[in-house]
């Protein structure tokens, strides 16, 4: 995954501006200028005209405020009264992605092309290895049938000139699941039933079309109305974020506003501890294996899409799951945030009755922005009572396997660590399940894990160096 591109650097400049209002006070007063200071009249644009930049960007500031982009009933209702309405709102949905019509319309169907390197051989791989037939030659060159090509890829693999070339719909590719294709207006659409909300769509599209619908707007209105006290539970993963170390993003959410700011590793202790002794008792039950359950991607791709392998996915509930419980009991009024590396959180979050709003790392950074805030230069609190430092390593791949098998006997956990969910990995689960070579698999839907979800901001190298580092100073798990 790309960590920095023009559309991400596009989506934080909004966040940063829409958290700049909101701690301002001036929403609803000023949101309506955001894509009119962003592409000013005789400045660059990076479509074919101005109007349709604003048109974009008014869009995506719809899914900031936490509207689909189907939700628009009139195209003249102003970004300001989205505003209103998202001030008042008192109900959300577990639908977390939305995509941006006026902004997807230039991907081209899934298509195989032949490029000007093509030399018009002799051996003629192309032609005669298509099993469609859909491949001829005219005027020394190949040429490819788009109503016979099925896709199939044998062409570019054959060619000994890399003439060839595949063109994918990138957030198509990138869906493990197929739940993102063209509607008939050429539009691609995601269907809910078939959505795991992995966010592996928002990162793939170049255009910046997919975008995810925040709660930015109610966390502010939580904390301006003072009722409640707001509590941050922040993900493992945020220990490789940021540059700085976790006593500063802990006083860093305080001057944010939040009354409390709770490591959810804490709860991955909880996690461990309770997936260990379930592992144990199936596998004395005579169970072949059981997977792991922290990542509601991975389980919702199994609800979903591999049910034969859902009597082995473990109850364990995730560490955000039982960390909002502690806060909960603590503190039984409290408006519990969760910061989150990736967008299934936000749909797992809408489920759990402890858990109120989600704020992503990408949300929480330009937040830091909007307020001034530079984590490299204020005091850090401190840290006292550290979670275990394998509960911390629940933010990269192998984390989980690491504190079950530090709870469990040694040499009675026979692993197997899937980093990343893909076309293939679901194939490889699907054999899995009839052949098992293992009698523990952990899944995590992002490669390397939590350190590498859909907003994160650092790179994923770096980021596992960091939480490495934060996992090296707390205490083993006992």
């Amino acid at each position: 995954m790309a960590i920095n591109n023009n559309a991400m650097l596009i989506r934080r400049e909004l966040l940063t501006r829409v958290a700049q209002l909101l701690i301002d006070n001036q929403l609803i007063e000023r949101i309506d200028r955001i894509p009119l200071e962003m592409r000013p009249r005789g400045g660059d644009h990076t479509r074919c005209c101005i109007h349709k930049d604003r048109a974009v960007l008014k869009y995506k500031l719809m899914g900031i405020l936490g509207f689909n982009i189907h939700d628009e009933q009139d195209e003249l209702t102003p970004l300001s009264e989205y505003a209103r309405q998202a001030h008042a709102r008192t109900q959300l949905t577990d639908v977390v992605l939305t995509v941006v019509d006026e902004a997807c319309s230039s991907c081209r169907k899934n298509s195989y092309e032949v490029s000007n390197l093509c030399r018009g051989c002799v051996a003629r791989p192309c032609m005669v290895n298509c099993p469609k037939k859909a491949i001829h030659f005219a005027g020394g060159q190949a040429h490819i049938d788009p109503e016979g090509c099925v896709s199939c890829g044998q062409c570019l693999k054959v060619c000994p000139f890399h003439a060839i070339v595949h063109l994918p719909v990138p957030c198509e590719e990138a869906c493990p699941v197929g739940a993102i294709s063209k509607n008939e207006r050429g539009i691609e659409a995601i269907d809910p039933a078939k959505c795991i909300s992995c966010g592996k769509c928002i990162v793939a599209c170049p255009f910046g079309a997919v975008v995810e619908k925040s709660h930015l707007v109610e966390i502010f209105r939580t904390m301006q109305q003072g009722e409640r006290p707001v509590v941050a539970i922040a993900a493992p993963a945020i220990a490789g974020q940021f540059g700085a170390d976790l006593g500063r993003i802990r006083r860093s959410f305080r001057m944010l506003g939040f009354a409390d700011v709770v490591e959810v590793a804490y709860g991955a202790e909880v996690t461990a501890r309770t997936e260990a002794a379930e592992l144990a008792e199936r596998l004395a039950e005579g169970a072949p294996f059981m997977t792991t359950s922290c990542c509601p991607a991975y389980t919702g791709m199994v609800r979903k899409h591999l049910p034969e392998l859902q009597p082995y996915v473990s109850h364990t509930r995730t560490p955000m799951s039982y960390c909002a419980e502690q806060v909960r009991q603590q503190l039984p009024d409290a408006c519990v945030v969760f910061v989150a590396p990736c967008s299934a959180k936000r749909h797992e979050a809408f489920h759990d009755p402890n858990v109120d709003y989600v704020l992503s790392f990408e949300e929480y950074g330009a937040w830091l922005i909007a307020a001034g805030i530079n984590l490299n230069t204020i005091e850090p609190d401190t840290l006292d009572g550290l979670p275990p430092a394998e509960a911390r390593a629940f933010g990269a791949s192998g984390g989980v396997t690491l504190s079950v098998k530090a709870l469990a006997p040694e040499g009675s956990v026979r692993d197997l660590q899937i980093s990343g969910l893909d076309k293939a990995a679901i194939k490889q689960l699907r054999a899995f399940c009839k052949a098992p070579t293992a009698n523990f698999v952990e899944v995590m839907t992002c490669e390397g894990g939590c350190i590498n979800g859909c907003n994160v901001i650092s790179n994923p190298k770096i980021a596992a160096r960091q939480l490495q580092a934060a996992v090296d100073k707390a205490p083993k798990i006992a």
